[in-house]
């Protein structure tokens, strides 16, 4: 068995209650690390170009409010 079908099978004992902690925690350390990448991303420069797409989408007058 490996470790994920190992979590799976964890998680179908939880009771209820159980659940819900571990729903609360796992959304908290999933947003995390998505916020680390995302970090990460923007500090590397891998993100640039969408930066540089909303800027010529501007100058050209394909953006509108909202």
């Amino acid at each position: 068995m490996n470790t994920i079908q190992q979590i799976e099978d964890a998680v179908r004992t939880l009771s209820p209650e159980e659940r819900a902690v571990f729903r609360a925690w796992y959304a908290e350390f999933d947003a995390e690390e998505w916020d680390r990448q995302f970090e990460s991303d923007v500090s590397s420069g891998r993100l640039n170009w969408l930066v540089e797409e909303a800027r010529q989408d501007l100058l050209e007058g394909r953006c509108t409010d909202r």
